[in-house]
């Protein structure tokens, strides 16, 4: 299943930005609201320099990296959950994401308007969140309806989720997400079931002007903050800088990145927080030294629905997978001096794929 990191944030934020920077998918960017109304669906790239280690050592022809979907969603006004703007489609699209990248405004552009005339990422930010909880409430009012009408003849049945609802309403009334109930709680598996959309992991993104980097700046402070009270992540980066330069060669562009005092690509720590965010591991497979490639994986993946990753062939007739941390195939030099040297293991069906194993998979056709 390809795990999806949804793109969202207000009009005119640089979300569509960001999306061709991660993705070099040349969606539309335009100083109006609105440009993007379906949604664009991309592929970035997960460079790994464990990949890189791996690829010396073999010398494949092929050199495959891992890769995660970005969805780049509508932009959201006040009163989406009442179908202002393109709300209506916003909230269905965010609803179908794995995780999600809000990005925060803290750029002045004259040539690109704010759709309230200001800049202010806390307001902003604080618009989304409302309009999310706002329409997490009205999806647990409805739940809530039906339970009450389910409860009357089975009350016993119905009343540890009664009071679950009970309580994420008045935490969604107070602004608050439902993750922070569900969490505190121990009951992500309960809210995983209402779809709600502030249960979504979240990574905010400050997206601010080049003279700003590496820093930011005071917006790219409060979005920080802001993150920090709500117990999640937050990066510094400027999307027009990162789109300009992905067609550029390599050493170019990060040349230029270090004169501006950027010690790490933007791109790589929005990649990175989103592999995070998904809860996303790596594991590496070496097909007879023509191609090594990198598979992204859910930790506590076992080994036979990993094998499935590479093929479906592999799932069903699993018979065994034969492992070796990268590290242990860094010092050996080889798989055959692994092996000789006993460093390769034979693990079953229960057996959790660990980050950076690299796997040859066996398997009865």
């Amino acid at each position: 299943m390809t795990l999806q990191l949804g793109i969202v944030g207000l009009p005119n934020t640089g979300k569509s930005t960001l999306y061709n920077a991660l993705t070099r998918a040349g969606a539309a960017v335009a100083p109006y609201p609105f440009t993007t109304i379906d949604p664009n669906v991309g592929v970035a790239v997960i460079r790994d320099p464990r990949l890189t280690a791996l690829a010396d050592i073999v010398q494949p022809e092929r050199l495959i990296p891992a890769t995660i979907e970005i969805v780049d969603i509508a932009g959201l006004v006040r009163g989406a959950h009442r179908g202002e703007g393109l709300g209506n489609q916003f909230l269905g699209h965010i609803r179908n994401v794995d995780a999600v990248l809000i990005v925060a405004r803290c750029f002045d552009d004259p040539d690109t308007p704010h759709p309230y005339g200001r800049i202010d990422p806390l307001e902003d930010m604080e618009i989304l969140e409302l309009e999310l909880a706002l329409a997490d409430l009205g999806t647990i009012e409805r739940r809530l309806e039906k339970s009450r009408a389910a409860a009357k003849a089975n009350p016993r049945e119905f009343a540890a989720e009664l009071h679950a609802l009970e309580n994420i309403k008045d935490v969604l009334q107070q602004g608050t997400p439902a993750i922070d109930w569900a969490t505190s709680h121990d009951r992500l598996d309960l809210v995983g079931q209402w779809g709600l959309l502030t249960t979504k992991p979240r990574l905010l993104v400050a997206n601010v002007s080049e003279r700003d980097l590496p820093g930011g700046g005071p917006s790219a402070e409060l979005v920080e903050k802001h993150a920090a009270a709500r117990h999640t992540e937050s990066i510094v980066i400027c999307a027009q800088t990162e789109m300009d330069l992905a067609d550029w060669p390599p050493d170019e562009a990060n040349l230029y990145l270090q004169e501006l005092g950027v010690v790490s690509r933007g791109l790589d720590q929005v990649t990175a927080a989103g592999y995070r965010l998904l809860g996303l591991i790596t594991f590496f497979t070496i097909t007879g030294g023509h191609e090594v490639r990198a598979w992204p994986i859910p930790r506590g993946t076992p080994a036979p629905a990993a094998a499935g990753r590479v093929h479906t062939d592999m799932e069903r007739g699993f018979v065994r997978a034969e492992v070796l941390p990268l590290n242990d195939l860094l010092s050996a030099g080889s798989w055959v001096s692994a092996r000789e040297s006993g460093r390769v293991r034979v693990e079953g069906r229960s057996y959790l794929v660990q980050d950076g194993d690299v796997i040859h998979f066996r398997f009865a056709v």
